[in-house]
């Protein structure tokens, strides 16, 4: 009775095959599988996993891109809140880097801030330095609690779940969540302060058929804890391109709330109806501020540098524009672009900043324009980078995926992102708890800034604003280094910074606590941020209380 059965199961499957070869000769549509047939299918199924089988087994710890294994680890661990700790020092190739940035520390290291002060454990607060909308005389002008805030992703592009732990995270910890281009969410209503974004095709501001509408708009924010008002030029992974939402994760809510068919690929334009140039984008703003009375701002990558000038020319003449600029980078993320605009088009964020800055000093506005960053800042070196280039503030986008659960799968177009992150996929999505992962998000926030903060220090400032860009060195192969000012054609002032703006500043980190004896009380004002903390552990030490390590 066996031998029959094992005779049937074999003949079956030797049909089945055998069919399947037959196919795979006939069909026309893959060489592979005209040419061999059968194992020509063990390629598709390599390449089905390539980037797991990349990510886990072939790649060093600094190979992986966008993030490294190593920038993961990162995240994952603060988002844990542990102490972020690197045994056996570093394992970059320091002489023989490109690009490599090198903060020249103080020997003399500034004090860190007592415990419960602005600057000081458990939260880390590090406010902007500047005043959101002050320069223009907006009513509602506010300086942001966190120089660290969560980029423009949209519900749609990510979870209802992963939009609701961003949003509760930024709650926590006490920053900024930019909507994205895709409207206000009820995902987006847990208590976050939001940045309401304005895309090309006005979802949450429009009136239905493709153009703005400002009454629609202010019914969109009226009941919401919206601060400010960003509208979307370009984006640093798809520039001169509109949005591009797959079929498959257009859901009927999103369909609803987006105003377009569920089911069907969602495609924004990709420039705006309500304004042409320059004048029109700069009346825009004002329009929107005078009925708003909200800060307003624009968000672009870097091109054509002639709409920069005309930009700054136009403020200059009419008093007027917008109160923030963010700059995003060429190597910012996205759900979903075409590959050459990707790797292509755009300049990169440090190129992008450092072509814009100078533009905006040239004609005075510098101190009155607030500069944000965008496009893989998410890690302390790379953010103080932005600030000493310029910036006030940065943006975190995929690195806030990474501390709710992504692990880099690299399938966000696909809707079957494995984490729930990037998909509308019920099944996957319930992997995702938004209570539990909103605290991961805040650890991470906070714990970003209390690195930039110890960055600081280390360099001899309390506010890692106040980094001079000569404190930072570029290191390129050959042993040959290069000033970040020198690297940029920057002025010696710049960036631009009064006496006035400088001890505002000062004054935003509050008074160092006493200097404690050596033992678990000096953690912090030995650099360490969290350490002392019984609740923190130490990075890849496994205890009863985290017996997980890495994502998830």
């Amino acid at each position: 009775m066996g031998t029959s059965l094992l005779r049937r199961a074999g003949a079956a499957t030797g049909a089945a095959l055998g069919g399947l070869a037959a196919y795979d000769l006939l069909q026309r549509r893959h060489a592979i599988l005209r040419n061999f047939p059968l194992v020509g299918h063990l390629r598709f199924v390599l390449e089905s996993f390539g980037p797991e089988l990349r990510q886990y087994v072939v790649t060093s710890n600094d190979e992986e891109r966008p993030f490294s294994r190593d920038q993961r680890r990162w995240v994952y661990a603060s988002a844990k809140r542990q102490i972020n700790t690197f045994g056996f020092g570093t394992d970059n190739d320091l002489e023989n880097a490109d690009g490599l940035v090198v903060l020249r520390h103080s020997p003399f290291p500034a004090a860190a801030a007592a415990e419960g002060e602005p600057g000081g454990r458990p939260d880390y607060v590090l406010p902007a330095g500047k005043v959101l909308g002050a320069a223009h005389g907006r009513r509602h002008a506010f300086r942001p609690r966190s120089i660290v805030n969560v980029s423009g992703m949209s519900y749609g592009s990510l979870s209802r779940v992963a939009v609701e732990a961003l949003n509760r995270g930024v709650k926590e910890a006490g920053c900024l969540q930019n909507t994205g281009e895709g409207g206000l969410a009820p995902a987006h209503r847990h208590g976050g302060e939001l940045v309401f974004q304005i895309g090309t095709g006005y979802f949450g501001c429009g009136d239905g058929n493709g153009r703005f509408s400002l009454e629609r708009l202010q019914e969109t924010i009226s009941d919401a804890p919206v601060r400010a008002l960003e509208i979307k030029l370009s984006q640093g992974a798809k520039p001169g391109l509109g949005g591009l939402l797959p079929a498959p994760k257009v859901t009927a809510e999103i369909a609803r709330i987006r105003g377009v068919p569920a089911g069907r690929d969602c495609a924004s334009p990709a420039g705006h109806s309500a304004f042409g140039n320059v004048e029109e984008l700069v009346e825009f703003v004002e329009r929107l501020a005078a009925a708003t009375g909200l800060p307003v701002g624009i968000k672009s990558a870097v091109g054509d540098l002639g709409f920069w000038q005309r930009l700054a020319d136009r403020m200059v003449e009419t008093g007027g524009g917008p109160d923030f600029v963010t700059i995003d980078g060429g190597e910012g993320g996205t759900g979903a672009a075409p590959l050459t605009f990707s790797d292509h088009v755009a300049l990169p964020f440090k190129l992008g900043l450092g072509a814009v800055y100078p533009i905006f000093a040239g004609v005075g506005l510098a101190e009155d324009v607030v500069f944000i960053g965008a496009g893989r800042l998410g890690f302390p070196d790379e953010a103080i980078v932005a600030l000493a280039l310029g910036c006030d503030m940065i943006n975190v986008g995929r690195e806030a995926m990474l501390s709710i659960g992504c692990i880099q799968a690299m399938r966000c177009h696909t809707d079957r992102c494995p984490t729930g992150v990037a998909t509308q996929s019920a099944w996957l999505m319930r992997g995702l708890d938004p209570t539990l992962k909103s605290t991961r998000a805040a650890n991470y926030l906070v714990s970003l800034r209390g690195e930039m903060l110890a960055l600081g220090r280390a360099c001899g400032v309390r506010h890692p604003a106040l980094i001079d860009p000569a404190r930072i060195e570029l290191v390129n192969a050959g042993f040959r280094s290069l000033g970040l000012r020198d690297a940029f054609a920057y002025e010696p002032d710049w960036p631009l910074m009064s006496a006035a703006r400088r001890a505002d500043i000062e004054g935003l980190i509050g008074a160092p606590a006493p200097r404690p004896a050596p033992g678990p009380e000096a953690g912090e004002h030995a650099g360490f941020p969290h350490a002392g903390d019984p609740d923190a552990e130490h990075m890849d030490m496994r205890s009863a209380r985290d017996t997980v390590t890495g994502a998830g």
